[in-house]
């Protein structure tokens, strides 16, 4: 079975609501999660935040979260997945933010850096996606990751 019909099974299994809040991945979370027929049941709507100006304004990130840590941190996702959940009133979310490449990447966050948060109730768990294997395979992996660390947080 595939992650997002695993996921699935267990949303509707629990009754469980999820929405997204993507930055490098660019809604490929969301795009995986509708893949499946039905998702509509327990999907209700991502946020496609590239710009710091929407993951304060719709997520609610502080100013000062993005200035002292950037867009790229635990930090951010943290506040993105629980901005997620507060904005789509869901009972978990997904948050990505990272440097897919091929540029962006500086020494302390090189290409390649992307944090990934999941959120159910009241809990987070975190994960930092540190390898480069070009832009494409970056985001794939941040999807897969994204969903398999959700699964794990929900069973």
């Amino acid at each position: 079975m595939k992650i997002e019909e695993e996921l699935a099974s267990v949303l509707r299994a629990e009754k469980i609501t999820l929405s997204t809040a993507e930055s490098c991945t660019g809604g490929s979370v969301a795009a995986l999660i509708t893949s499946v027929p039905g998702s509509s049941e327990y999907f209700k709507g991502g946020i496609v935040a590239y710009s710091n100006e929407v993951k304060e304004n719709l997520l609610h990130v502080s100013a000062e979260t993005l200035e002292k840590y950037g867009a790229v941190s635990r930090e951010t996702v943290m506040e993105m997945v629980a901005g997620a959940m507060k904005t789509l009133k869901t009972d978990c979310a997904v948050a990505t933010s990272g440097i897919a490449g091929p540029g962006g990447g500086t020494p302390d966050k090189p290409v390649g850096t992307i944090w990934i948060a999941v959120a159910y109730k009241d809990e987070i768990i975190t994960m930092k996606q540190s390898e480069n294997y070009g832009r494409e395979n970056n985001v794939r992996n941040a999807v897969q990751n994204a969903l398999e660390l959700l699964l794990y947080l929900l069973k």
